[in-house]
């Protein structure tokens, strides 16, 4: 199989992703709620000046109507960039560690349909941990029925042995 090249160059940065950071950034600060808050205070004050006209009221309408509409798709570029961030994290952490499922890299490629069947593994996992009374012990998907089978014959057919595995599994898990 190939392997995908990867950018050995910092590319440039888009004009517009750069200003959908900074905005985002900046928008979500005291200082932006302090400013919007003013505004509005400022307008209700200049209200009895304009005497409550249908003008008045336009102004604040429309000018919060432009903001809020820009406001969407600066967030929403910003949020697609963070998101895109955590997923590749995610998928380095999936892929690094020798227990964990590799078919979750890349797991929002999936429909949601396929979500719902890994989602039933890891409730079964979770079931499987409450059996064992034990908050330290963690399966992959793909060895969860094998390693806790496994683990109830060792305890069956020599006790003390099955002691020490288990502490053995919980420091493999911690790594």
């Amino acid at each position: 199989m190939k392997k995908p090249s990867l950018i050995t160059q910092k590319p440039k940065r888009n004009l517009f992703d750069s200003f959908a950071t900074h905005v985002t950034k900046a928008t979500g600060t005291t200082w932006a709620f302090g400013t919007a808050l003013g505004v509005v205070v400022l307008w209700a004050v200049t209200g009895p000046l304009f005497a409550f006209s249908e003008t008045w009221q336009l102004v604040i309408n429309t000018g919060t109507t432009i903001v809020t509409f820009l406001m969407v798709f600066l967030i929403q570029k910003a949020q697609n960039k963070d998101s895109l961030a955590i997923q590749l994290k995610l998928n380095e952490l999936v892929a690094s560690h020798e227990y964990a499922s590799n078919r979750l890299v890349d797991i929002e490629g999936m429909t949601e349909e396929e979500m719902l069947v890994i989602q039933k593994y890891y409730v079964y996992l979770s079931k499987l941990t409450k059996k064992e009374g034990s908050l330290q012990s963690t399966h992959s998907i793909d060895e969860a029925r094998e390693q806790h089978e496994f683990k109830e014959d060792l305890q069956e057919q020599h006790p003390r042995k099955a002691k020490g595995t288990k502490s053995k599994s919980r420091k493999s898990s911690s790594r």
